[in-house]
């Protein structure tokens, strides 16, 4: 429901929804229903007035009854590097940020997609964590920062995405069904018909919801932002690890691995002469050794207030290297979209 202008958002009914009120209360024919979701979730129509292929006088009813709250671009920055940081404004005036990632020369366009208006977790590297959550993004929310990317994509690059990652602003995980029913719409060969193996799903650390993932057989991707693996240091950069232990982890990724064979992806920080020595690249291979994982080795984006710094080139190697020498499927990715904060744990509306 829009409790501003008393009207039902539309993108929240299902299509037997849908059709109980078009066939009921306006009187039309069941196929309207197929016509107006086409619209919505294929075509991304943010009015009634672009559906053309409705009568005149639908198109004047319809918005009397329900309203589309649909995200507006508030502000576009373009990095040097082409990576492009979009700010959306929501129907209540809040602000998210949304990345497009482009690797031309990998045909590799990606999508970081937020969850949640700030956030609630407090990792103390990441600046939306300094934010305090204000509310979870509705599923058709998170749908047109995909779609509206996509036509950036198309737009500057002449290719639509390959890849969406929920790892923006927000821990998806706290956003469980919105952002499950956003995968849905996406997914769905009536909606955006993108595969689920090209979606990745990040999470801080969650166990329970990590194992709800498992018991419904999701289709997409997992990645857990580690950072550590060893409990002392990350209790002092997340300290969700608290109450979600590396041990909790571990079997709960375990279980994951066990019920869906989905791809598990380690998101790791390397901050300089903190969690890159030798011991360290050791403790991570052991907690590697209970499921098959690549591990993503990545160049710390500064914020204030956080005194660590990055790892230095060398050490960054020599932490691969033992890595791989123990099996463990390792990259190093370096960050981009940096010069306009675009970069991982960067996302705090600024500008």
């Amino acid at each position: 429901m829009d409790q501003a202008a008393g009207k039902i958002d539309i993108r929240g009914l299902d299509e037997v929804e849908l059709e109980g009120i078009l066939t009921g209360q306006l009187s039309q024919p069941r196929f309207r229903t197929g016509q107006i979701w086409k619209w919505i979730w294929q075509k991304g129509a943010t009015t009634f007035e672009e559906m053309t292929d409705l009568s005149k006088e639908l198109r004047n009813q319809l918005p009397m009854i329900f309203a589309i709250n649909a995200i507006q671009l508030d502000k576009m920055q373009t990095s040097l590097d082409g990576t492009i940081k979009s700010r959306f404004r929501l129907f209540d005036g809040h602000l998210i940020e949304s990345v497009l990632i482009p690797v031309p020369v990998e045909k590799r366009y990606t999508v970081c997609v937020s969850s949640q208006v700030g956030c609630s977790l407090t990792c103390r590297f990441c600046a939306t964590g300094q934010m305090k959550r204000v509310r979870n993004l509705e599923a058709p929310e998170i749908f047109d920062q995909v779609f509206q990317v996509n036509q950036q994509c198309l737009e500057a690059f002449g290719h639509p995405l390959t890849n969406i990652v929920y790892m923006g602003m927000g821990e998806p995980l706290l956003a469980y069904k919105p952002v499950i029913s956003s995968v849905a719409r996406i997914t769905a060969p009536d909606g955006l018909n993108m595969s689920p193996r090209r979606i990745t799903v990040s999470t801080a650390g969650i166990e329970k919801m990590i194992k709800k993932l498992a018991d419904d057989q999701v289709k997409f991707n997992l990645a857990l932002s580690l950072h550590a693996a060893d409990d002392e240091k990350r209790n002092q950069l997340m300290p969700i690890n608290e109450q979600n232990s590396l041990a909790a982890l571990q079997e709960a990724l375990i279980y994951f691995y066990a019920q869906t064979h989905n791809r598990i992806t380690l998101e790791y920080i390397a901050f300089n002469e903190f969690n890159d020595f030798m011991v360290d690249a050791y403790n991570l291979a052991r907690f590697c050794r209970a499921f098959p994982v690549m591990v993503n080795i990545i160049e710390y984006n500064p914020i204030d207030g956080f005194d660590l710094i990055k790892s230095t080139p060398s050490r960054i190697d020599a932490f691969a290297s033992r890595l791989s020498a123990q099996g463990v499927s390792v990259t190093v990715r370096r960050s981009r979209g940096k010069d306009i904060d675009a970069a991982c744990g960067q996302l705090a509306n600024k500008g």
